[in-house]
C-alpha cells in the first residue's frame, strides 16, 4: 500500500458534474474522472438533493479510493421533508409541519449508517424525537403520542413492510 491521500469534498447528492473542484482532484491524484464522478454518484444517489460531505481516500500508487459519505443531519432530512427553513424556536407550541409515519421511516433508513439504534423501530423512535424537538407532529400527532403508538404495536405492520430496506442499508 502506497502513500494515502484524504479529500474532502462537498457535492451535491447524486448530481456531481464533472466539473471543479472533482476535476481538479481526479487530475491531481491521477484519477480517472468519469469513473470518480459516477463512483460519487452512485454513493451519494439516496441523498439527492443535499449537500454531502464526501471523503476521498486514496492510494496514490494503485490509484485505487474509497469513498466516504457523511450524510445530512437529522434535522437537515426533517426540515427539507416539511419544506422548512428552521426549526421551532418554541416546538411545543409552534408546530413547523407535519410528516407522515412513512416518510419518518425513509428518513430512519437515510440515517441508519449514522444512527446507533440497532432495529428499525428503534430508528423511527430516535427520529420522531428528533422531529418532535424542532416542532414537526407525525401524522397529526405529536411525537411521544406515536411512540405509545409504536410501543402498542399500531405500526407494527407499516415496520415490517420496511424492515427488508432496513436491513440493505
Amino acid at each position: 500500500m502506497g502513500s494515502i491521500r484524504v479529500v474532502n469534498i462537498k457535492v451535491q447528492g447524486g448530481q456531481v458534474k464533472p466539473e471543479p473542484p472533482l476535476t481538479d482532484v481526479a487530475s491531481k491524484l491521477g484519477i480517472e474522472l468519469d469513473k470518480l464522478v459516477n463512483d460519487i454518484n452512485e454513493a451519494t444517489k439516496r441523498y439527492k438533493g443535499f449537500t454531502i460531505q464526501v471523503k476521498l481516500i486514496v492510494d496514490e500508487d494503485s490509484k485505487e479510493y474509497d469513498i466516504e459519505i457523511k450524510p445530512p443531519t437529522t434535522t437537515e432530512l426533517l426540515l427539507k421533508a416539511v419544506g422548512a427553513k428552521e426549526p421551532s424556536g418554541d416546538p411545543m407550541h409552534n408546530k413547523i409541519g407535519d410528516l407522515s409515519f412513512e416518510k419518518i421511516i425513509e428518513i430512519a433508513i437515510l440515517k441508519k449508517p449514522a444512527l446507533t439504534a440497532k432495529t428499525l423501530k428503534a430508528a423511527v423512535k430516535t427520529i420522531i424525537g428528533s422531529a418532535r424537538s424542532i416542532g414537526i407532529t407525525i401524522d397529526g400527532k405529536d411525537g411521544k403520542e406515536v411512540i405509545r403508538d409504536i410501543e402498542r404495536g399500531v405500526y407494527d405492520e407499516l415496520l415490517a413492510k420496511h424492515e427488508d430496506e432496513w436491513e440493505r442499508a
